[in-house]
């Protein structure tokens, strides 16, 4: 498990349908080692702090092996790490492998598993595609968040070292399966309403869904 690229940004204004949008889904990658903070990483920043960014979402990291798909399904786009908005591009991370609470470590860095990413308008502005959000969720291919446990530096090549396995066995992929309601499932739906690594917003979401089947 490699962290490939440490890409960041700071959000910029752009143009989207006739407004003036701003957004940090710009992301570059960068050379250096750079200082990952329990917010986020030094040179990164989110425009919207209300649904981006915060300590649950310190981290996004998305799998180098999806690149290989949006290059087939999107064949006249030029992908660089980052495009996705990704803090992390890695190998040997895959969501439906890594369970919510799951902690890593990468030398003095440690991080755990928060939760899936469920993208909003603007990755579609990122692509300039009104579409891609519903072709991003639709793929299942979302990635996920890390909060971080203890700051410290990171870069290009580093490895990253599972350090333990949350009990639950409740994976990134579950939650996405969950959100999406791919199929009547209230078993899993009950335990992810209970899972404490999991953030207080998807608990009380799924918590309102079991409310609902009753």
């Amino acid at each position: 498990m490699e962290l490939i690229s440490v890409n960041v940004g700071l959000p910029r204004e752009v143009v989207w349908k006739g407004k003036t949008v701003t957004t940090g889904i710009f992301k570059e990658p960068v050379s250096t080692r750079v200082m990952l903070r329990s917010l986020n990483l030094d040179g990164d920043g989110q425009a919207d702090l209300t649904v981006h960014g915060g300590s649950e979402k310190a981290v996004y990291v998305y799998p180098l092996e999806h690149y290989d798909y949006w290059r087939s399904e999107l064949p006249d786009t030029e992908l660089t790490m980052g495009n996705f908005g990704e803090n992390f591009t890695t190998t040997g991370l895959k969501e439906e492998e890594l369970n919510i609470g799951d902690r890593f470590q990468i030398g003095t860095v440690q991080l755990m598993i928060t939760q899936p990413r469920m993208p909003c308008y603007k990755l579609g502005i990122r692509f300039g595609r009104p579409d891609m959000v519903k072709h991003f969720l639709a793929s299942r291919r979302t990635g996920f968040y890390f909060s971080v446990l203890q700051e410290g530096e990171v870069g290009a090549g580093d490895i990253l070292e599972l350090v333990s396995r949350d009990v639950n066995n409740i994976t990134v992929a579950d939650i996405t399966q969950l959100y999406v309601r791919e199929q009547n499932n209230p078993e899993l739906l009950n335990r992810a309403a209970q899972l404490e690594a999991l953030p207080k917003s998807w608990r009380d979401y799924f918590q309102e869904q079991l409310r609902r089947q009753m």
